[in-house]
């Protein structure tokens, strides 16, 4: 049987593992510590990574599944980067609180991406769906480049 190296790592995978129920449902609750917070967007952002790289082979009711997922977790980062979460095993930088303005932006593009790719798989727009993962994808980068180490 593996043993986790230290209990903090126990304590973050039963985290991590919480955040997708949390997500998922109307009732998201912010993160009440530092380090609830950096494990939760942890898996936030491993959650819509693991989708963006599959997405582009889905339709019907699992891209709305998809798209509607990545709304609602895009709607949450801002939440899930609080003053002073920079602890523990995290790699955001302190340009994310020094531009706010422009890390705030970047979520609601995301998060208005994908409502519009949720319509589009709604819709069966293909084309609308696959341009809406472009953008999706395009606000990982962006963010990941100005604001993570």
């Amino acid at each position: 049987m593996l043993k986790p190296k230290a209990p903090g790592l126990a304590i973050a995978a039963f985290l991590a593992i919480g955040v997708v129920a949390v997500t998922a449902q109307d009732g998201f609750t912010p993160p009440a510590t530092p380090e609830e917070a950096v494990a939760m967007r942890q898996a936030l952002m491993r959650e819509d990574g693991g989708i963006l790289r599959s997405a582009g082979n889905l339709s019907g009711a699992e891209a709305v599944a998809a798209m509607t997922t990545l709304r609602d977790n895009y709607s949450h980062i801002p939440d899930l980067f609080p003053e002073g979460s920079i602890v523990g095993d995290t790699k955001a930088l302190p340009a994310i609180w020094e531009n706010w303005e422009a890390f705030v932006a970047i979520a609601a593009t995301g998060q208005a991406a994908a409502e519009a790719g949720l319509a589009a798989a709604e819709a069966g727009d293909a084309a609308g769906y696959g341009a809406a993962l472009q953008t999706l994808m395009g606000t990982c980068g962006q963010c990941h480049q100005q604001f993570r180490s």
